[in-house]
């Protein structure tokens, strides 16, 4: 079972029923989705995702995730979780825009660093960031991630494909 995880300023909560609507409004941003490399989907699509968290995510452990909370307010989400691209596990991040450049995607990526190494096991964690995406590369390399490959998708974009020591963690 995901458990509740906190760092300095952000509460890793397991996605309650009642943040639905919350999750929706992050993964209908157009600008987070661009960020995160996917597509802007259909709310009902979104839905249907989220409820997929709470009847088959958790209940059959198949990968931990949260939502991101600072003093009460929704703030985005985390995940730890099998990677496609390599042998690995993926950490993955996504803040709503009113909470970007303040530090706090550093801090829940360590805070997921942190996690993967002292309760998972984990030795060396991944991620993936569009090639485009200068803020968030700019802080993998702060943290200590390094690049290990370019993946290029069909459509042509390029995305890096990054990695870190649990251990090394700064």
């Amino acid at each position: 079972m995901t458990p509740p995880l906190r760092t300095e300023h952000l509460d890793f909560i397991p996605y309650r029923t009642e943040d639905e609507d919350a999750f929706v409004s992050l993964l209908r941003n157009a600008d987070v989705c661009r960020w995160m490399g996917q597509d802007l989907v259909p709310e009902p699509d979104i839905r249907t995702l989220f409820r997929a968290i709470l009847t088959d995510v958790y209940p059959q452990n198949l990968f931990d995730v949260w939502g991101l909370w600072l003093d009460g307010a929704y703030a985005g989400h985390a995940e730890v979780k099998r990677a496609g691209n390599v042998d690995g596990h993926e950490l993955v991040t996504a803040l709503a825009p009113e909470f970007w450049g303040r530090g706090l995607g550093a801090e829940a990526v360590r805070g997921l660093i942190r996690y993967a190494g002292d309760e998972l096991g984990l030795k060396e964690v991944y991620g993936l960031v569009g090639a485009e995406n200068t803020p968030s590369l700019t802080m993998s390399r702060r943290i200590g991630f390094r690049h290990l490959r370019d993946v290029v998708g069909d459509d042509g974009s390029v995305t890096k494909l990054l990695a870190i020591s649990t251990a090394d963690e700064a």
